[in-house]
């Protein structure tokens, strides 16, 4: 071989190396860019790793023990309702485990809590299930809320029965008392009369038993639509018209305002004339009584105020408990049912509202009822001006 062939041959040799090099470094690059975006990616849970987040995010308590009652694993929901409490289960928990156990079938209890203390449920049931080999799952939940409903719906019929009562009772008792006077025309009309105002109290009581059975209930509530508020206001105030003039009590009313809410017309009429009548049952006669309307952060309050008796702190929470009186005997005088308040609360509750309670004794109360208004647009920012009449005293 020549010295140029010989040089030739050594120049191809390099290159064929140099090419193999650079795609041996670029397959060598690949593998670490495609080993580096393996590494990223999350690795997939395992079963028992979804079975621990499943444990772990249910709004039951879990708790599994063994045959010699220790706790093998428990979620944060069970030490929440007092089912575990330093790694050791609640005796009762672990002695329907034993009767499961005994048994082979599930077994219920009450691990409510011995005294209610703070945040703590009121009432905690739970079924212990055998899960075989010795092993035992508590799963315990909150009724408290199944239980407060029970407890409100027996003191609800037992009040209702009691309310009934008294009118029919009395209505019994007038209708002997005609038949003895039935040759005293006098005394006729008088106890026909009596006999009338009961009547009227017992239409009036079932009404409104109803209408607050509808706004508690299951029944499906209208479909809410755009209303006017000052149409609200005054039909309101033309229902409690008589009522107000009997009395002597003058309404004062402020400007009409335009606004609008959501909501259904009827119901709102109804709450609306319940806190005006209220007003009107508790103030002095020829004492003032004043209705306003504002938009307040979305909000339409309308307000009406007395110049009445006043309700004491202690009792400014539970008016608008059903059948709670401040003044029983002031109650029967006026035809009261007890009620009103109650609907005026539902109500407001069904439309994505509240009502607010400021009262002084001796000085007077404002309840004021408000109701989301309905979006047409930014609002005015004079909108959120406070009316002159029917402010907080």
């Amino acid at each position: 071989m020549t010295v140029l062939g010989y040089l030739a041959l050594t120049a191809s040799t390099l290159l064929v190396g140099m090419v193999l090099g650079v795609v041996w470094a670029v397959r060598r690059t690949g593998v670490r860019r495609t080993g580096a975006r393996t590494a990223r990616r999350p690795a997939e849970p395992t079963v028992p790793d979804l079975a621990q987040r499943v444990l772990h995010s249910s709004h039951n308590g879990v708790v599994v023990l063994n045959r010699f009652g220790e706790v093998l694993m428990h979620n944060p929901r069970a030490g929440e309702l007092g089912v575990v409490r330093n790694l050791r289960p609640d005796p009762r928990a672990w002695a329907a485990a034993e009767r499961a156990l005994q048994l082979g079938e599930p077994v219920d209890v009450d691990l409510s809590p011995l005294e209610h203390r703070g945040r703590q449920p009121a009432a905690v049931l739970a079924e212990v299930r055998p899960l075989g080999g010795g092993y035992t799952v508590v799963d315990a939940s909150d009724e408290s809320d199944a239980v407060r409903l029970e407890a409100t719906r027996r003191d609800f019929v037992a009040n209702v029965s009691h309310e009934l009562k008294t009118p029919v009772g009395a209505m019994a008792l007038l209708a002997e008392a005609v038949l003895d006077a039935a040759d005293d025309p006098a005394e006729v009309r008088r106890f026909a009369t009596l006999i009338l105002n009961e009547a009227t109290r017992l239409g009036s009581l079932v009404t409104e038993l109803i209408a607050l059975s509808r706004l508690q209930g299951a029944e499906r509530l209208p479909e809410l639509a755009v209303v006017d508020v000052d149409g609200v206001v005054r039909e309101a105030l033309a229902r409690s018209r008589l009522a107000a003039e009997s009395a002597g009590i003058t309404i004062a009313v402020d400007e009409p305002s335009g606004l609008l809410v959501d909501g259904d017309r009827t119901l709102l009429v109804t709450a609306l004339s319940n806190l005006v009548d209220n007003a009107i049952a508790y103030s002095s006669p020829g004492s003032p009584v004043s209705l306003s309307r504002r938009l307040a952060g979305g909000l339409v309050e309308i307000a009406v105020t007395d110049r009445g008796i006043g309700i004491a702190p202690e009792h400014q929470q539970r008016v608008f408990e059903r059948f709670f009186r401040v003044d029983p005997a002031r109650s029967r005088a006026t035809g009261g049912t007890g009620l009103g308040l109650a609907i005026v609360k539902h109500v407001a509750a069904n439309h994505g509202g509240d009502v607010r309670l400021w009262s002084r004794r001796g000085t007077g109360s404002t309840f004021t009822m408000r109701i989301p208004a309905h979006a047409v647009g930014p609002e005015p920012a004079a909108a959120d001006v406070p009316a002159e009449t029917g402010g907080r005293l």
